[in-house]
């Protein structure tokens, strides 16, 4: 019944005109039925998913045209579907996405801003200098091999402007391992009037600029990070700006040929037990699909970066990476259509080790988009710890990354094992109120 209803919304959404604003009531007009409230939803991503899979062939629609309804009457205004908004870009999008998403790969993220980043360098004892910055930046990105594993990294804006010591660009330095170049697009948090305490991301002003310079640059494509707090509420005004947001953010990727990574970010905060993380993250994506086709953003061409579904970091219960991998897939089956290429975990503030069994769990059994990581600390942890900003551990420190991504490529397809790893991985990384 619900997928006939799903069905029955695409259907009148293509063949009925915009009725919206002269309705008096929400489920009928003039005698005439239409949809009620509960479906506007469905509606959207029913149309967004079912005319951009394969609409001449669907059963609902039959061979019908996307222009008239059988048996309509000239009452019934024709309306034509656009079924890609993407332009010139739209098959260079669907390329990048599946070359992202492609079976034992992930993205590294190292898209900190220069003051995280300087956190991070702190920890062993450095300054946040330029200098420094780009010494550990070149580190990573120089690794040997890591195209084996890695086939996206996302960079800070600094980052994409950067070069080696010796003056190759690191994006040219990633084009050589056959990754793909990413770039951090939002400006970051800042309080949302009338929230629960919550947050909005900044960063639309101006992106469509930004965002053709960044593809001029190398980049190929884009990440916007969100956040959702569960012990906030969240509140329907913070998951309603998060999504919309989202939204916007990834039709102006789309038009200047940067695939979106869509991130909203479910923080591990709290001490709510993961039936709680599991509400709320359907409804947050419930949500963000909801406004992506709206937008009518292109889903063959993005990429999704999920927080997975566990208890709150607080909870007195832990949950096995089984469990996580139950719930997390329920969530995303009920929520992602399948013409999403790719899922790439987040992980939050879990140990190295925590983010690589979970993802692995994932992978235990079939799914319809690629599911892997995009993971920051959980690949950077052990190696910041084993370069301590010296140049002789450079090589040591490379490895180190080396073995993190194998364990993760290994993750993505369902064969990792645990055994061996050291106690560095082992250690959680959760930070109370973490911020970017």
């Amino acid at each position: 019944e619900k997928t006939f209803c799903l069905a029955s919304a695409h259907y009148y959404k293509l063949v009925t005109p915009p009725e919206r604003e002269r309705r008096k009531f929400p489920h009928e007009s003039k005698g005439k039925k239409l949809l009620p409230p509960f479906l506007e939803r469905e509606r959207a991503m029913a149309c967004s998913s079912l005319v951009k899979l394969n609409a001449s062939s669907s059963q609902w629609i039959g061979q019908q045209s996307f222009n008239q309804r059988p048996g309509s009457s000239s009452r019934f205004a024709t309306r034509r579907v656009s079924v890609f908004r993407a332009g010139s870009y739209a098959d260079e999008l669907v390329q990048t996405a599946k070359s992202i998403a492609s079976p034992g790969h992930g993205i590294l993220a190292i898209d900190e801003s220069n003051a995280t980043c300087g956190k991070r360098l702190a920890s062993i004892g450095l300054d946040n200098t330029e200098t420094n910055r780009q010494a550990y930046r070149q580190l990573l990105l120089t690794t040997p091999g890591l195209g084996e594993y890695i086939s996206g990294a996302i960079l800070f804006e600094e980052t994409l402007y950067q070069s080696t010591t010796d003056g190759k660009k690191f994006v040219d330095c990633l084009r050589e391992e056959n990754i793909v170049p990413g770039i951090k697009v939002d400006k970051g948090l800042v309080p949302l009037p009338g929230s629960n305490n919550e947050s909005w991301c900044q960063g639309l002003d101006g992106l469509a600029s930004r965002s053709a310079e960044y593809y001029k640059q190398g980049a190929r494509f884009a990440k916007w990070r969100t956040v959702v707090s569960i012990p906030c509420g969240p509140s329907a005004l913070a998951v309603k700006e998060a999504a919309w947001g989202l939204a916007r953010y990834a039709a102006i990727s789309q038009d200047n040929g940067l695939v979106p990574i869509v991130e909203p970010e479910i923080l591990l905060d709290g001490d709510h037990p993961i039936e709680r993380t599991l509400e709320v993250a359907e409804r947050v994506w419930a949500e963000v699909f909801y406004y992506l086709a709206e937008n009518n953003v292109t889903f063959e061409g993005i990429l999704l970066k999920p927080s997975m579904v566990t208890p709150g970091a607080e909870h007195r219960e832990k949950a096995s990476p089984q469990t996580i991998a139950k719930y997390t897939l329920t969530m995303l089956k009920r929520r992602v259509p399948p013409s999403v290429p790719g899922i790439m975990f987040l992980s939050g503030g879990q140990s190295e080790m925590e983010a690589t069994l979970n993802l692995n769990a994932m992978n235990q059994s079939p799914n319809p988009w690629h599911v892997s990581f995009s993971y920051a600390r959980a690949l950077q942890n052990t190696v910041l710890k084993t370069w301590q900003g010296r140049p002789e551990n450079v090589e040591a420190a490379q490895k180190s990354l080396l073995v993190r991504a194998k364990a993760n490529s290994l993750a993505q397809l369902g064969r990792y094992s645990a055994d061996g790893e050291s106690d560095d991985a082992k250690k959680g990384m959760f930070v109370k109120g973490y911020t970017y």
